[in-house]
């Protein structure tokens, strides 16, 4: 017979006891230590919420400022900066938006001083950013540098942006190849398409034939 068979209730009892007197401390340690770490958890969500709700407030604070045409003395660094520590994507659509207004305002060059100073680019943004850069790029006669910026062949905004860089060049075979590009991936009914369309006359070419869908 077993050894633990022989002993009766109390001894049995007094085992127990023992080991929970001998494990006392580990066991309310671990306790704390796991209430501790709840209690930590809990109050880092509520910073990141609140750090989240300032960089919502101050957005949407600087984007009103800007949509009223009150451009920042630093030229908008400080609050871009201060809304990328806490979402980089605030900070560029605040960067596109300073930019807007900049060129709005005549100051065509610090709107591209802003475009350039982003980082961490949201890659959804990439695209716009880059187009609304390289439009001003051609506007203030850096053509090439435009080019450099506008390296996606499936966006049909960024393709009309090369096809008008090219043309500002004087390129005009590259910019009617751009368009035609641009036009295939345009609806025939989007607005686009017919400014496509007028750009590509305009640069000598043809536009292409298209079936009315009865």
């Amino acid at each position: 017979m077993a050894i633990d068979d022989l002993l009766d209730e109390h001894e049995q009892s007094e085992r127990v006891r023992s080991w929970v007197r001998s494990n006392a401390l580990g066991l309310i340690g671990g306790v704390a230590l796991g209430l501790g770490a709840i209690a930590g958890w809990q109050w880092w969500q509520g910073q990141q919420q609140q750090r989240g709700m300032a960089v919502n407030g101050r957005y949407a604070e600087v984007v009103k400022n800007y949509e009223a045409g009150r451009l920042p003395v630093d030229k908008g660094r400080a609050a871009l900066d201060q809304i990328g520590k806490g979402n980089p994507t605030l900070a560029t659509l605040a960067a596109l938006q300073l930019a807007k207004a900049q060129t709005e305002a005549g100051k065509r060059d610090d709107a591209i001083a802003t475009l350039r100073g982003l980082h961490d680019i949201d890659p959804d943004l990439r695209g716009v950013v880059r187009q609304r850069l390289a439009r001003l790029l051609v506007d203030a006669g850096q053509g090439k540098e435009a080019l450099a910026l506008l390296d996606d062949d499936k966006n049909p905004a960024m393709l009309d942006a090369r096809g008008d860089a090219q043309f500002a060049l004087g390129d005009r075979a590259k910019a009617r190849e751009a368009y035609l590009k641009a036009l295939a991936l345009v609806d025939v009914g989007d607005p686009q398409h017919r400014l496509l369309t007028l750009k590509l006359i305009e640069a000598g070419g043809t536009p292409p034939h298209t079936e009315d869908k009865t």
